[in-house]
């Protein structure tokens, strides 16, 4: 299938803005872009005069169709709040392809999330990346961009402190993560041993120390739940303990420590900047933290964290380019950067000939409130137009 759109402002977000340009896609991937792009007779063409194309937008933190709409506790999948290590969970198996959020964010041109288990345990089980249209889970998620959620600060301490349970402090929350890791580290030399002796099956299956060993390994992220500075601090800290490849989420007072983070190189996923004071580490939250964090030289993606409300990201990245993070930050914080922090910087988040033609078309500038998406292209095929 062959599919152009011509006469649009092509925001590439790596290659700058081309006027009046050409995308041309064939069997759902990119394969021209520029002024000169010949148009095959057989594609299916849309003008985009005076529009603005950019590609499919990324939200990459995420709980869609975990925790369905409406909220209901029949909707409510995202959290097993049955102990704060919950290593064993697949965000994929709460993963609800009708929940109705997916049809509002495909049509606001966000065409990619992470999405997976909530903050009420210190580690919450694995998130991934998927596309927002599909019939089933395995149209949806796109495999290799597993994550490790885990989570510092107020919920886990919160959810079991109340209950007598550890943890109940920040102490608790690093003492449980750290015993967690130390007991996969304990796994993994078991498995090497029975490798090296040549039994291999002589250690018994714990599915939650073998995620736990793919993330000490480095073969999964750990995506850390972290608001307040000292949690940021707490986050790097422990992760550095024990060698592992994490990303920041929310890092809502970031600001306070961005020299440090710039310095430690941190992927922080930043977000929602529209958060209300509901509980004690949001009291400090502010609009310029992606600013002051990309500016400081942290690669920086703005999340939307709940369902529906991802279709509000352009418009909370318009937030972030007004308040100092700037128009071609912003827009690299909910494309580029965001794919490359999903592990996906290869395929996606950019207008870029080999790249997966995912596209959207707005009748004005990307990131204003007052424009519409009015287009949406995934894998080369237009399944939203307005």
């Amino acid at each position: 299938m062959k599919l152009a759109v011509v006469n649009g402002r092509l925001y590439t977000i790596t290659q700058g803005i081309i006027e009046n340009g050409t995308v041309l896609c064939e069997d759902g991937k990119i394969v021209a872009v520029g002024t000169d792009v010949a148009v095959p007779e057989d594609a299916q063409v849309i003008d985009a005069t005076g529009k603005s194309v950019t590609p499919g937008l990324i939200d990459a933190h995420s709980h869609i169709g975990l925790f369905g709409e409406p909220t209901l506790p029949a909707t409510a999948d995202g959290n097993e709040k049955t102990g704060p290590m919950q290593a064993a969970l697949f965000g994929i198996d709460s993963l609800n392809p009708a929940d109705p959020a997916f049809p509002q964010v495909l049509a606001a041109g966000v065409t990619t999330v992470y999405t997976g288990p909530g903050s009420s345990n210190i580690i919450g089980g694995t998130g991934m990346a998927i596309k927002t249209l599909g019939r089933t889970v395995d149209d949806m998620v796109i495999p290799g961009t597993e994550g490790m959620k885990m989570a510092l600060g107020e919920n886990p301490k919160r959810n079991y402190g109340a209950i007598n349970k550890m943890p109940g402090t920040r102490m608790g929350n690093a003492a449980v993560l750290r015993e967690a890791l130390i007991a996969a580290q304990n796994y993994m030399a078991k498995l090497e041993r029975a490798e090296a002796e040549g039994k291999p099956k002589s250690v018994d299956r714990d599915l939650k120390m073998e995620q736990l060993v793919k993330v000490l390994k480095r073969e999964m992220k750990a995506r850390i739940h972290c608001h307040r500075a000292d949690d940021i601090m707490t986050a790097i800290r422990i992760a550095e303990e024990f060698n592992l490849d994490y990303v920041l989420e929310h890092a809502t007072e970031g600001y306070k420590v961005a020299d440090i983070l710039a310095e430690k190189k941190a992927r922080c996923v930043v977000g929602p900047l529209d958060m209300e004071p509901v509980k004690h580490e949001l009291w400090e939250v502010r609009l310029d933290t992606p600013a002051i964090l990309a500016k400081a030289g942290c690669k920086v993606a703005i999340q939307m964290d709940s369902s529906s409300a991802t279709k509000h990201l352009p418009w909370m990245a318009g937030v972030a380019a007004r308040e100092g993070m700037g128009e071609e930050e912003a827009l690299r914080a909910i494309t580029i950067n965001a794919a490359e922090i999903i592990g996906l910087g290869d395929r996606l988040g950019s207008i870029e000939v080999g790249k997966e033609a995912d596209l959207a078309i707005f009748d004005g500038h990307p990131l204003c409130n007052f424009t519409t998406c009015e287009k949406v292209i995934v894998a080369g095929r237009l399944v939203h137009s307005l």
